[in-house]
């Protein structure tokens, strides 16, 4: 396997059944603290729960057995953030999946820094972006100013 299937595998692993696998996580803990739960279902779910820590943890250690092989993602910030960030944006999309009737979500990130991004033929990250927005049949938008980046992404919600 070459290492851009690789790092393509281990990217759909992590967008895909990583993050399917954190969202019945959530659900199956927004089940075990719901009023009215019998707590025989409740030691159930526990035990569920446990089983999809489990799983989640061995879907994490295929990702970085893949990427092994594969120069580390460079970041400024602690793990931490990057961490916090990645549920705060989870959350949010999950709430208005489940409470807005949109039919549009934009997702909007601003810095303060020098500017300059836009997507390059050798430069991944952005075209990677541009491509995931494509096939969500979204728009990107991206302005880089002396004074710092904007990137907008908007997508067409379907609803279910």
């Amino acid at each position: 396997m070459s290492e851009n299937q690789r790092v393509k595998l281990a990217q759909e692993l992590h967008d895909g059944i990583a993050q399917d696998l954190v969202g019945l996580g959530y659900f199956v803990d927004s089940l075990i603290g719901k009023e009215g739960t019998a707590p025989d279902m409740r030691a159930e779910l526990r035990t569920l729960r446990f089983r999809l820590i489990e799983l989640i943890e061995k879907v994490r250690a295929e990702m970085h057995n893949l990427r092994l092989d594969s120069p580390p993602l460079e970041s400024e910030f602690e793990p931490s953030i990057n961490y916090e960030l990645s549920k705060i944006f989870a959350e949010l999309i999950r709430n208005v999946q489940q409470h807005s009737d949109a039919t549009s979500l934009t997702i909007s990130v601003h810095d303060n820094g020098h500017g300059g991004a836009q997507p390059k033929s050798d430069h991944f990250g952005l075209l990677g972006i541009q491509e995931r927005v494509k096939n969500l049949s979204g728009s990107l938008e991206v302005n880089s100013e002396s004074d710092g980046t904007r990137v907008a992404i908007t997508i067409p919600l379907i609803s279910p």
